[in-house]
């Protein structure tokens, strides 16, 4: 069984789209997809599709949307993912596992969200339904209430890092000035990201405003082909190695500072890959908060559990540091459209690979990993590509 290979892509800006919704989101990305992989939708076998909505949006059912967004491909078979905050990497797998399986040639990835209709508190409520209800649907302040819990957990048994965090927002927004999809095109500093203000308030526990992502639109789209078509393409991006793991949803029932599902997807990947991290020329991984990137950088590997710190301090994961990390400007400046997010995270990958990343281009990329998890590190994913044509 060979993984098929990346020979497409196409990105939205994200940010407040004036497209009203999920639909004319892909309307607006897939063709453009199809085109880069010089393919037509009639060579397109499946659709898989990475939409979160829980309550964005009363249409759900959004794996056929993709066939009325573009009439062309309404008969081709189509799923819907979802998989929390990890939707378009779910979404990408999947796609994945079906040409490894002969069951197709060619799929077409989504990943879309609509989110910036939805008012702010509403969108708190709807982002809550990622964890485990039972036991945290009371939590204050939605998703940020959790992992502001989580970062009052982290200075608690290793000091208080703000400082750090808001070197990380400073790095990631500094970062998405080159990107010209990224929802928030500001280079912010780290002292604004370091100081309360009223531009910069308090939103849950020690986190800033600066300290969480955005609520974005925005959809990306990936085209796999399998590996001898793909030889045949005008590009073709390859898996060296990815891997999925979980860890129990409820935060009660595991040490969540641990990350452990992310330790082991970034073990299993690495070990598939035959590589260490130093073997890799940069990262792309999932900061929805400032200290969901530090404690990334103790599972991956960079620094051991407390010291995710000295990683930001010594400027390893700075553009010209020994592995950049989110030189898109990540989640904390591109943006979060829930769905869209792992699927960009795969495209942005893909074009410092290729050599089109414009004006985030990082010199003789050769090798990229992509982080993207579900929850509050509950499910957790790593892909490790490389270029191969």
């Amino acid at each position: 069984m060979t993984d098929p290979m990346i020979v497409g892509w196409s990105h939205t800006r994200f940010g407040k789209s004036d497209a009203p919704d999920t639909c004319a989101l892909m309307a607006e990305a897939i063709p453009a997809a199809l085109d880069h992989a010089g393919i037509s939708a009639a060579d397109v076998d499946g659709i898989f599709t990475g939409v979160f909505n829980n309550g964005f949006s009363a249409q759900d059912f959004q794996g056929a949307l993709a066939g009325m967004a573009v009439p062309d491909l309404a008969q081709v078979p189509a799923t819907r993912y979802e998989n929390a905050c990890a939707t378009g990497s779910a979404a990408l797998y999947g796609a994945m596992d079906f040409i490894a399986a002969g069951r197709g040639r060619i799929a077409l990835v989504i990943g879309a969200e609509k989110m910036t209709a939805t008012p702010t508190a509403e969108v708190g409520d709807i982002l809550l339904g990622a964890s485990f209800c039972a036991e945290e649907a009371g939590i204050d302040a939605g998703f940020a209430g959790l992992f502001g819990q989580i970062t009052a957990s982290y200075f608690q048994r290793y000091g208080d890092r703000s400082r750090e965090l808001a070197m990380i927002a400073a790095k990631n927004h500094a970062n998405g000035m080159s990107n010209p999809y990224a929802h928030m095109q500001k280079d912010l500093g780290v002292d604004f990201c370091d100081t309360i203000s009223d531009r910069n308030p308090r939103v849950a526990g020690p986190l800033r405003r600066s300290d969480c992502s955005l609520i974005s639109d925005g959809a990306a789209v990936l085209v796999l082909a399998d590996a001898d078509m793909a030889t045949t393409m005008r590009r073709a991006v390859a898996f060296r190695a990815r891997s999925h793991a979980n860890d129990p949803m409820a935060l009660s029932r595991r040490d969540v500072l641990e990350f452990r599902a992310a330790r082991s997807a970034w073990a299993q990947a690495l070990d598939q890959a035959g590589l260490t991290l130093d073997d890799l020329s940069l990262v792309e991984t999932h900061d929805c908060f400032t200290i969901a990137e530090m404690l990334e950088y103790e599972a991956m590997g960079l620094a051991e559990p407390g010291q995710g710190h000295r990683v930001i301090r010594d400027g390893i994961t700075h553009r010209d540091g020994r592995l950049p990390v989110n030189l898109s400007g990540g989640l904390k400046s591109k943006g979060h459209p829930i769905g869209a997010t792992g699927v960009s995270q795969h495209v942005m990958a893909a074009m410092q690979l290729c050599d089109d990343a414009g004006q985030m281009q990082l010199p003789n990329a050769r090798l990229a990993g992509v982080f993207n998890m579900g929850g509050a590190a509950v499910t957790s994913y790593v892909s490790i590509m490389e270029r191969v044509k």
